[in-house]
């Protein structure tokens, strides 16, 4: 198993980067109305990259001007404006020597506030559970979204792709996620509940998984081998927490064999308690379950990994690297801090209340 320090230096793709700490992707709707990202945002991301952290990983940013934007005050990849946006914030980034991906999302059926488009998309025509989220400006239950058709998910592919170039030739990120976690449009084609489709999309596992594969093919089509890409994904979700795949290990067996295979640099998994076992009946975490399906694959953990001694556990159990949320938020220099023996702060709740918004406090941290 892994012994790697969280201090050490890391690689993913051709990215050097100074120790095994990562900035998780977090929504936090501080754009402008029209989706640019504001000179907060800038000071935000630059903090984490000033405090010590290997890598940022963006918020989720929209690929399209359908129906992608997932939040109100959500930032895209869509317009030469939104572009700049971005281009000020990985300039910051990189000022403080640290280095920045773009996370890409499309909404699918969990779209609760899109500037440019009513109603929402999905694989079937399946309500979400759940209600929308309020810190995000969401009211009520979901909508029932619409059904794709074959021409529409074939330009949602190409829209990741356009968003990935856009993200690493004008905006200026080092690499690019691909948000296939959390209950958002990738996760719901990959999930048995919201997708019933009975097409090349539809079925077992591996075929909810395919839309996956395939945007993940499209986009290193588009950026080329030397740029990093790596996907996330969960069996949890932002309005389905508990959720888990249905046939267990013998899935993770499925979806590990085919991610090792797809051409990406990096996997990203999240948990709620990344060291917790993924299924009832099997002492295997995710981190473990990918790890042995996966051996060669770098894997990201992520999940109430603040604790320097939970995250080093889960870098035992396989990881390469830690993904640090709330810990994080609380701790814009959580790597500083923890190298030099120091206590770190508690995340305290009120920083996501009553809007999820950049707030002060934090950027005075």
């Amino acid at each position: 198993m892994n012994t790697i320090p969280l201090f050490t230096p890391g690689k993913i793709g051709g990215i050097d980067l100074k120790n095994r700490l990562v900035v998780a992707p977090m929504t936090r709707v501080t754009a402008s109305e029209d989706g640019i990202a504001s000179d907060r945002m800038k000071v935000y991301y630059e903090s984490f990259a000033r405090g010590g952290f290997g890598l940022v990983i963006s918020e989720g940013i929209y690929i399209d001007q359908k129906w992608s934007q997932t939040y109100a005050f959500q930032a895209g990849l869509t317009s030469p404006e939104q572009m700049a946006g971005w281009r000020n914030v990985t300039d910051a980034v990189h000022q403080q020597n640290g280095r920045i991906f773009a996370q890409i999302q499309h909404a699918g059926a969990l779209s609760q506030g899109n500037y440019f488009r009513e109603g929402t998309v999905a694989p079937s025509a399946v309500r979400p559970a759940g209600k929308q989220m309020t810190f995000y400006r969401g009211e009520g239950e979901y909508p029932v979204p619409r059904e794709l058709a074959e021409d529409e998910i074939e330009d949602i592919i190409n829209s990741f792709a356009d968003a990935a170039a856009h993200a690493v030739f004008e905006a200026g990120f080092d690499g690019v996620e691909i948000h296939g976690a959390n209950g958002y449009l990738l996760d719901q084609f990959f999930t048995d509940y919201t997708n019933q489709r009975t097409d090349r999309w539809g079925g077992d596992i591996a075929g909810r998984l395919q839309l996956s594969l395939d945007v993940i093919q499209s986009v290193r089509q588009r950026v080329g081998h030397d740029i990093p890409v790596g996907i996330r994904i969960s069996q949890g979700k932002v309005n389905d927490f508990f959720h888990k795949w249905a046939n267990g290990e013998d899935d993770a067996r499925v979806v590990f064999s085919l991610l090792a295979q797809s051409g990406i640099d990096y996997l990203h998994l999240t948990e709620y308690e990344a060291w917790q076992p993924a299924f009832p009946d099997n002492p295997l975490s995710l981190i473990e379950l990918a790890r042995k399906y996966a051996p060669h694959l770098t894997i990201m953990a992520n999940g109430s990994l603040h604790d320097e001694t939970r995250a080093t556990e889960v870098m035992e159990k396989g990881a390469d690297f830690i993904a640090l949320g709330r810990g994080a938020l609380a701790n814009h220099d959580w790597p500083e801090r923890v190298a030099a023996g120091g206590t770190v702060r508690e995340f305290d709740t009120a920083i996501l209340g009553p809007i999820a918004n950049i707030k002060d406090s934090e950027l005075s941290l």
